[in-house]
């Protein structure tokens, strides 16, 4: 979905915007000045992400980029949150549910939702108390497919009913396992509740419009330059430190540096490579943070697209790539390799042992080009794709460009915006799409979104099915509504090595967050790793006295 695509049917942006606000370009509702907290140091948090754009605030929309997705952790919550700086399955904690009651059966779960939790008052709107009418209609909008990106994931619900202000009743379609149910319901993706009436009130528009329970609130967007957030002053665990929080769009490494030297930030992404670690570990009034769980960087071939429609092609695809190479250029406290379609700490991942030799698909580029003679083309080819401009990507495709062209194949790389590109790679427009992403850790959500045949781009409940693969549907099916966890784990285990077989889509490693935060900075929790994919700001972070 393009962004200017939330502003409504018939809609253009500009004018859109022109109906707001005339021509700045700024959606606000309050300036953006200086603040103090108690004592002398200002409160007003300044961060820069790699990134030219925000795309919106929409979590269901799509799987969005980092910085939208960071934000979001401080703008919803969900029925039951994952712990701050720690993304354990087994340490998942109330949020707005206070508690829950499970069916004999295991097919009703009864949440007891928090009294008082009160929405953002924004946009001139006091949108009033969180209740479970609401939790029953972000819920059920987030198992529409016409409506949610991560309907395939909901599609376990058979519904969400409100029974009375404080008590939702979630029915299952099927028996699953308790896990899947509590890692659905957590605020993340689909999980993150969202206001009925908001989203009733801004329709197509809401992405630029959000409304959540979080600790902090819209105040002003700015495209290409920045979005504000101040403090959620009824926030149910208390006021937040900080006065403001500014997100500043900047895709130029450079500029993010020296606004981070400068002091005009507190907090940088960086690059997610040693070089830049190394650098930056070096600098004076500079900590770095390189944590996990880290993202799984896979190449995902389609194969409706000659030649990938030949699996000697895509093999040979596979051959052409040094990964431990990719890895050693990346860096070793950046990385980890990685073998199959799941991150190894995922439920149910086939570890490097469990896998035949030939599925490894180790570097051999004179394989790769046997393999290509025998397909027909003993001189190569030519193929072309966008890649975004994101530096974790980019870097990682010109790697392999030049791998591929040493086995004779002529890859031209078009390099877009990063939310154009996630764009463009859900209207199916690249032979090969190389993606980064971590999901829920367990094999359900990874192997349905990109190898289950409902997911595949471009249809009604399409996801992250870029290789268009069906092969697998029986055995995701079937995982999905086992609840002997063995079982289960033995068809994902199963799942993973016909995605090999079949040479669908080469994982290459997980690649770790890298930023470099000021010392001052009080972010206010030890971050070991965050399903988030950023640094999420929460109520205790603060500007310490400097």
């Amino acid at each position: 979905m393009k962004r200017n695509d939330y502003l409504g049917k018939g809609m253009t942006r500009r004018a859109f915007l022109k109906g707001i606000g005339g021509g700045s370009l700024v959606i606000t509702l309050t300036s953006f000045s200086a603040r103090k907290a108690s004592g002398a140091v200002k409160q007003d948090l300044v961060v820069a992400y790699d990134a030219s754009d925000a795309l919106g605030w929409d979590p269901m929309s799509q799987a969005l980029p980092t910085p939208d997705k960071t934000i979001a952790a401080s703008l919803y919550n969900g029925l039951l949150k994952w712990p701050d700086g720690v993304a354990d399955l087994t340490k998942l904690e109330p949020d707005l549910a206070e508690s829950w009651e499970v069916s004999g059966d295991g097919l009703q779960w009864t949440f007891k939702l928090r009294e008082g939790v009160r929405w953002h008052t924004v946009f001139g709107v006091d949108f009033g108390e969180f209740t479970a009418e609401d939790a029953a209609y972000s819920l059920t909008r987030a198992a529409d497919p016409k409506r949610s990106a991560f309907a395939g994931d909901f599609s376990v619900f058979r519904k969400f009913e409100a029974t009375d202000r404080y008590t939702l009743r979630v029915t299952l379609a099927y028996p699953v396992s308790p896990a899947t149910v509590k890692g659905l319901l957590t605020d993340y993706h689909g999980g993150q509740i969202l206001c009925k009436k908001a989203l009733e009130k801004y329709g197509d528009a809401y992405p630029l419009h959000p409304v959540g329970t979080g600790p902090f609130k819209f105040q002003e967007y700015s495209p290409n330059e920045s979005s504000t957030w101040l403090p959620h002053e009824r926030y149910f665990r208390g006021k937040p430190h900080l006065s403001s929080y500014q997100m500043r769009y900047m895709a130029d490494l450079s500029s993010r540096e020296l606004a981070f030297r400068k002091g005009d930030v507190q907090l940088i992404e960086g690059v997610r490579e040693q070089h830049w670690v190394d650098k930056m570990r070096a600098q004076k009034d500079t900590e770095t943070l390189v944590f996990g769980p880290g993202e799984l960087v896979q190449l995902h071939l389609n194969m409706t697209r000659k030649p990938f429609d030949d699996i000697r092609v895509r093999k040979a695809v596979f051959y052409a790539i040094d990964r431990d190479g990719l890895i050693r250029f990346i860096g070793k406290d950046t990385t980890e390799r990685e073998v199959t379609a799941l991150q190894k700490h995922y439920l149910g991942a086939l570890t490097e042992e469990e896998l035949p030799k030939e599925l490894l698909y180790d570097y051999d580029p004179d394989k790769a080009k046997d393999l290509l003679a025998q397909a027909g083309y003993p001189k190569g080819f030519d193929v072309e794709m966008v890649i975004t401009e994101r530096a974790s990507y980019r870097r990682a495709m010109v790697a392999v460009q030049e791998m591929l062209r040493k086995v004779g194949i002529r890859l031209k790389l078009n390099v877009i915006t990063h939310p154009a590109y996630h764009s463009q790679i859900r209207k199916d427009v690249n032979p090969m799409v190389l993606y980064i992403c971590t999901r829920f850790p367990t094999g359900d959500q990874m192997l349905t979104q990109f190898f289950h045949s409902r997911s595949i781009v471009g249809t009604p409940t399409g996801v992250t099915n870029f290789s268009h693969y069906t092969a697998i549907d029986e055995l995701l099916d079937k995982a999905r509504q086992e609840t002997d966890p063995a079982v289960q784990v033995k068809l994902w285990k199963e799942a993973q090595l016909r995605i090999l077989e079949d040479a669908v889509a080469y994982p290459l490693y997980t690649l770790k967050f890298a930023f470099a935060k000021k010392p001052w900075l009080d972010i206010g929790y030890e971050l070991q790793s965050t399903m988030h994919l950023g640094v999420p700001i929460r109520k205790d972070a603060k500007i310490l006295e400097h």
